[in-house]
């Protein structure tokens, strides 16, 4: 997943990031515009039909994020042991002695001592353009810091932190619903990653206000990053569609020591019960340099070994100068990291979990996956309409690609008629190990699909994919009326 922005926002930047391994674009609101942002969008409409591949969007919203707006765009120099005044007096010029912010209660929420995290890295990757700060009083509204290190602020937007700070604001706040009642309607979203994400009902929120805009299929993604979020992790897992772990701000609300201990407990979570699981900041030093540091292409890898879904590149591709190299790069340590994976013993993890006896869907998908490692099938293909009989395969993280063929269904009512499918396909694109292919969409006008001759298509996608050659063996999973189907057909080219 890439965050699409100055630097990677053409058609031409856009291609070549989807050829190197970008399955879904990221569209950041907390800075620029819906017209740019609508631009963008259209451009990746554009490249996507040039290079004949889907990519999911997803809608990352604001929250109750508190953000520093230096418009003019200078650099804001911070020395050691000065005194510097945040303020609610958005009419101020950021500068070396005051920061405007967009929340107004902060003052509430400090007391003397608090470390204030400022800055596009909040003191985590870049200490040269980051700053923490030391709360020594309040006066009023205004919170006065001793700046604790010297740094330069650079760009239009600063993200600002306070460690384990309970921020009063909604998680969905009303910029957040007109953005999604306009541009993400309009654009048919596929997924939402909601920022800051405290609770369940944070999402049971989104989902009924997604429902008054029509957009009742697209996928929710809970961003967790606050101890106050981890707290609430499983409830939080239940509701959502999939989990971001957004280790920015969660590197700041714990222990360094801790981070890692999160990740892997919030990746098995969600690995057990078959949700997507996406980790963040792991290549920060390639925003301005063509290759990651060995520790961070070690954590990519650690990432895939844990088991999660996907990897979330923020400013790494939005404004770094190497947008397409970075995707790349991490795609590649992906791959090797998958190929080593223990699969067996994640595959037994789960069935244990899962219980006994299994639900006839958990037993049907289980086998198909032992079935397609005992054969060494090359690929299992899957028919699916909502995607779930994809997911479900997923789950049991098998090494070989699942192809996902996603049948189109007619929705009709006395006023229209529509057709499901491409969003279906396009967040399959989340799920890790899948290949989407959308059926034809002439079959589905006429309610007949022809699932032999689909499944040639699809399997010759995979032969133009490279995944598949002359002899290989498939595992085929469908479901007839109420029954599942497994069975192995040899690819004749």
């Amino acid at each position: 997943m890439a965050t699409l922005g100055p630097k990677s926002r053409s058609v031409e930047t856009i291609e070549a990031c989807l050829k190197a391994g970008m399955s879904v674009a990221r569209f950041d609101f907390s800075c620029l515009d819906m017209d740019y942002h609508q631009e963008t969008v259209d451009n990746l409409r554009v490249a996507a039909r040039n290079v004949k591949q889907l990519c999911g969007v997803m809608l990352d919203t604001v929250g109750p994020e508190i953000l520093i707006s230096n418009e003019t765009g200078k650099s804001i120099e911070l020395k050691a042991d000065n005194l510097v005044t945040i303020t609610p007096d958005i009419t101020k010029e950021p500068s070396a002695q005051v920061l405007p912010i967009n929340y107004a209660g902060l003052a509430k929420n400090v007391k003397k001592g608090d470390t204030v995290f400022l800055g596009p890295y909040l003191f985590t990757g870049s200490e040269n353009s980051s700053v923490w700060l030391e709360v020594s009083e309040t006066n009023g509204a205004d919170i006065i810091c001793v700046v604790k290190n010297s740094a330069t602020l650079t760009g239009f937007n600063f993200n600002l932190h306070i460690s384990r700070a309970q921020v009063d604001a909604p998680t969905l706040t009303d910029k957040d619903k007109q953005i999604i009642s306009t541009w993400g309607s309009r654009n048919n979203v596929d997924i939402i990653s909601l920022h800051y994400t405290r609770h369940a009902d944070d999402v049971r929120e989104v989902r009924a206000f997604l429902a008054t805009q029509n957009l009742q299929e697209t996928q929710i993604y809970a961003k967790v990053e606050t101890v106050e979020g981890l707290k609430h992790f499983d409830e939080i897992l239940k509701e959502s569609d999939g989990i971001i772990l957004a280790r920015g701000n969660l590197g700041i609300d714990l222990p360094p020591e801790k981070v890692f201990l999160f990740q892997k407990s919030a990746a098995y979570r969600c690995n057990m019960i078959g949700k997507p699981v996406i980790i963040t900041r792991v290549v920060d030093s390639m925003v301005g340099n063509l290759r990651p540091t060995r520790a961070e292409a070690t954590d990519v890898a650690n990432a895939v070994l844990d088991g999660a879904d996907g990897i979330l590149l923020g400013g790494e591709t939005f404004g770094g100068l190497y947008p397409v190299e970075t995707i790349k790069t991490v795609r590649n340590i992906c791959a090797e990291a998958e190929f080593v994976h223990n699969q067996p013993l994640i595959y037994k993890r789960i069935v244990s979990y899962a219980g006994e006896p299994l639900s006839h869907a958990e037993s049907v998908a289980s086998s198909a996956v032992r079935v397609a490692v005992k054969v060494h099938a090359a690929m299992i293909a899957v028919f699916t309409i909502s995607g779930a009989a994809a997911r479900l395969i997923a789950k049991y993280k098998p090494s070989m690609p699942v192809f996902a063929i996603v049948t189109p269904l007619v929705k009709s009512n006395s006023v229209k008629w529509s057709l499901t499918g491409s969003m279906q396909a396009r967040q399959l694109l989340g799920v890790r190990g899948v290949f989407p292919v959308l059926a034809s969409t002439v079959a589905a006008n006429i309610g007949v699909i022809d699932e032999e001759s689909v499944l040639k298509l699809a399997l010759h996608h995979g032969k133009m994919k490279g995944l598949l050659k002359p002899g290989d063996k498939v595992v085929v999973f469908q479901k007839i009326g109420d029954s599942s189907v497994v069975k192995i057909v040899e690819f004749d080219g």
